[in-house]
């Protein structure tokens, strides 16, 4: 129904139109705004018929993120798909919209099903609860990122789209209130919520929402204050939707920041989560390992590093510096991330719910114990994946569209973060879900990674071809040096930057394989101490029993000829 009524509006042409109709699919197919809203409009409708057929729990968990998926493409529509500042506004767009979708569906499908839920009304409204403030938060903090993008300044407050906004503001804070109340007075009382007080509430809420969501949609349709940069862009302005600082010196590699509004969250949240995991196992008694806190935070540091510092802000104009952010993704990062052992830490954090929902220990065990995470995490196959997608993504043409789409873009950066976390879990993990080969296979698998990762870098070193020439001959700044060169420096920067987490990941796995020995070593000693060392004994009996046996069969005198037979012995 959008895909039809904004062809409607943007043609002119009345609903009854034959015209319309005919040409729908040409508005569908060749035009960037029917394309992003008939795919949306496609997983919409994959979504509604998986709800009519599914049955299973996990089934409604991948129709929820398939259905969050489908709002991706609504992101890029709108203001956010500005020349300027586009994959900022695209991603704080997004998460506004991820946000609000399941505050506002949540609610209404509570509101509905309430009378169905009955005793267990109270347990999912306070899970709920949990739930909507996580999308308050984003939904504020992403619409403040949104809203200053497009006025600007704050005299821009003063314009007619400044007001909207304002009235938008309004409803988020009387919204923010309510849920509130909610918390403080009816979720404790809703047993006893005889007269209907928390759903006149809710509905209340559902209302507000309505106007809020109403408000979004005239911003929507209004051009903002900042609706056009001063002065013409430049062609690797309007290719990369924002201006390149300036030459990139030493110190440029730690000052250059440009903040990456879709994945620095997600960083952020990560590390809050991880820390506030640990500290509330040690606040009961528990201990949690220091060195994998240090790990799993040292990790996302360096992928925000890589994301929003330097790396982010060069990476599309300098070939080089986007091999830095490639390796960093997925080699460094997921040694890291994988040694802080954060699937253990959730299990052990977060307790088991009695009543047969799901929550997040178990959708976490539901995931790693998959048949798809069991195919994709087994060791040859991470390996292999992680080979042949460096591969394909370079040679395969990937590599260019990367650099024009922001979200083939942003689908690079989670493939290679997940395929790197994969590899370097079948290795040196420790969380529970995968299979594990023993350790000597494990040191074949990082070598032929390290040869393959090295074979690369000497090909793309020695190539004449130029990866995505044509996209780096349109925005490599003067300042550059060749296309040639950069792209040499970027081959021996990616083989330098790609082996030594692989080295890193060798040096846990021998760790590891030291302490496994030292640990079974310690497991026989205890045995023995608790048995008398029986085992030992059994072995001394078994080789006096072969001694006696030999010495029957050669004659009384053979015992004393032959060596090794005669007394007990003990093993090293």
């Amino acid at each position: 129904m959008t895909l039809v009524l904004t062809y409607a509006d943007i043609s002119g042409l009345s609903l009854a139109d034959a015209n319309l109709w005919r040409t729908l699919s040409f508005f569908a197919t060749d035009f960037e705004v029917g394309q992003y809203l008939s795919v949306s409009a496609l997983i919409a409708f994959l979504v509604a018929s998986g709800t009519a057929i599914m049955r299973s729990t996990a089934g409604a968990g991948v129709l929820a993120v398939l259905g969050l998926a489908g709002l991706w493409p609504i992101a890029l529509n709108g203001h956010a798909g500005g020349s300027l500042n586009h994959d900022i506004a695209v991603n704080s767009q997004a998460i506004h919209l991820f946000g609000i979708s399941v505050w506002v569906g949540g609610l209404v499908v509570l509101v509905a099903s309430s009378r169905v839920l009955q005793d267990d009304l109270s347990a999912v409204v306070r899970r709920y609860s949990n739930i909507a403030l996580w999308c308050f938060v984003a939904v504020a903090l992403s619409g403040l990122v949104g809203s200053w993008l497009r006025l600007g300044s704050w005299s821009s407050l003063a314009s007619g789209y400044g007001a909207i906004l304002a009235a938008k503001i309004l409803a988020l804070v009387l919204l923010g209130g309510a849920g509130v109340l909610h918390r403080r007075r009816y979720i404790a009382q809703l047993q006893q919520d005889r007269d209907g007080a928390f759903g006149r509430l809710a509905a209340g809420e559902i209302i507000v929402m309505a106007v809020a969501m109403g408000l979004g949609v005239a911003l929507g349709r209004i051009a903002p204050p900042l609706a056009a940069p001063e002065g013409e862009l430049t062609v690797s302005e309007s290719l990369l939707h924002f201006a390149l600082p300036g030459p990139l010196d030493w110190p440029g590699w730690i000052t250059a920041w440009r903040v990456d509004t879709l994945w620095a969250p997600i960083a952020v949240v990560a590390v809050g989560w991880y820390i506030a995991a640990a500290v509330k196992l040690r606040r009961r008694g528990d201990s949690w390992s220091l060195g994998r806190t240090t790990a799993w935070v040292f990790g996302w540091l360096l992928f925000t590093w890589a994301t929003s510092g330097a790396p982010g802000v060069y990476g599309k104009a300098l070939f080089s510096m986007h091999m830095v952010q490639h390796m960093t993704i997925a080699t460094a990062v997921p040694t890291f991330l994988v040694l802080g052992a954060p699937v253990t830490l959730l299990l052990r954090s977060t307790p088991a719910r009695k009543d047969g929902s799901y929550g997040p220990r178990e959708w976490t065990l539901r995931v790693i114990h998959s048949p798809y995470v069991a195919i994709v995490g087994y060791p040859i196959v991470a390996a292999g994946m992680f080979i042949v997608s460096l591969a394909a993504f370079y040679y395969g043409g990937m590599f260019e569209w990367s650099m024009r789409s922001h979200t083939a873009h942003q689908l690079m950066v989670a493939h290679f973060l997940i395929a790197g976390y994969l590899f370097a879990s079948s290795v040196v993990g420790v969380d529970p879900g995968q299979f594990r080969p023993p350790y000597p296979m494990r040191m074949v698998l990082i070598m032929v990674v390290f040869a393959y990762h090295a074979f690369f870098s000497v090909s793309l070193m020695a190539s004449t071809t130029i990866l995505a020439g044509t996209w780096f001959g349109l925005v490599n700044p003067p300042w550059a040096a060749s296309l040639a060169d950069d792209q040499y420096l970027g081959a021996s920067m990616g083989w330098a930057l790609g082996d030594y987490p692989l080295g890193i990941m060798a040096g846990a796995l021998i760790w590891q394989w030291v302490r496994a020995d030292h640990a079974e070593q310690r497991r026989f000693d205890r045995k023995a101490a608790r048995d008398g060392d029986a085992e030992l004994a059994d072995y001394n009996a078994y080789l006096r029993s072969i001694a006696e046996h030999r010495s029957r069969e050669r004659g009384p005198d053979s015992a004393t000829s032959t060596p090794g037979y005669g007394a007990p012995s003990r093993r090293l």
